[in-house]
């Protein structure tokens, strides 16, 4: 089954083109995989069916399962872990995907393991993605992906990736697809990464612009997306 066919009915947020960087990103790791909220798994499973299809490693999925503050603010209580793992297991992935059922600050305590690529989809809050980035980031190896989700649209993780990624010395080769932001850990970057970070960060910040206040047709979209792609 295509992966779009296989998340399609699955609670979340996350267009088709993130859904297949995902499955790409992590098609290519040779070592640990990580996700900070996991909500119901659509995320979760792209990220092991590229695994699977690549060199099937293990994807821990970070969730306390009891929903975002803006989570609870739309559904009130929240439990998904249920429906996590039945998603989980329809999708055949579960000799891959070991749930881990604390928040990012709790299993952060313990988990030493070295990660290739992490994946941050919690909280939205600035200083909860912030925290997020601090626990995770030195986790991370040295030619190693962190990608953010809702890095559009979302004030907290977009100021995180603004501050923390385009202008900083430790990130190359950052891009964005639609509203996932990510980019390869270094011990420290080249003076044209960084002008070449500041250019994508412009790109993304007019593609924003006008996402959010003019409707495009979607032929255009799909153009303008392709371009995109060419042009960071």
């Amino acid at each position: 089954m295509a992966l779009k066919e296989l998340i399609q009915h699955i609670d979340g947020w996350l267009t088709d083109e993130e859904a297949k960087l995902l499955y790409k990103l992590a098609k290519n790791c040779k070592g640990v995989i990580v996700e900070i909220g996991s909500w119901k798994g659509k995320s979760t499973i792209c990220m092991a069916k590229g695994s699977k299809a690549g060199n099937n490693v293990k994807i821990y999925a970070i969730d306390p399962h009891v929903g975002s503050s803006e989570h609870k603010k739309k559904y009130g209580k929240v439990w998904t872990f249920d429906e996590f793992k039945k998603n989980i297991n329809n999708a055949k992935v579960g000799d891959i995907v070991i749930p881990i059922v604390k928040t990012s600050e709790e299993a952060a305590k313990k988990f030493n393991e070295p990660i290739e690529f992490i994946f941050i989809d919690g909280a939205h809050e600035y200083e909860l993605v912030k925290l997020d980035f601090e626990l995770w980031f030195p986790k991370v190896i040295n030619g190693g992906i962190i990608a953010f989700h809702d890095t559009t649209g979302w004030p907290g993780p977009r100021r995180l990736v603004k501050e923390k990624v385009y202008k900083s010395k430790r990130f190359k080769d950052v891009k964005f697809v639609d509203s996932i932001t990510y980019g390869v850990k270094v011990n420290k970057n080249t003076s044209t990464d960084r002008i070449k970070h500041r250019y994508v960060l412009f790109v993304k910040d007019v593609c924003e612009l006008v996402y959010y206040n003019i409707k495009l047709p979607k032929p255009i979209l799909k153009i303008g997306k392709k371009i995109l792609s060419l042009v960071q």
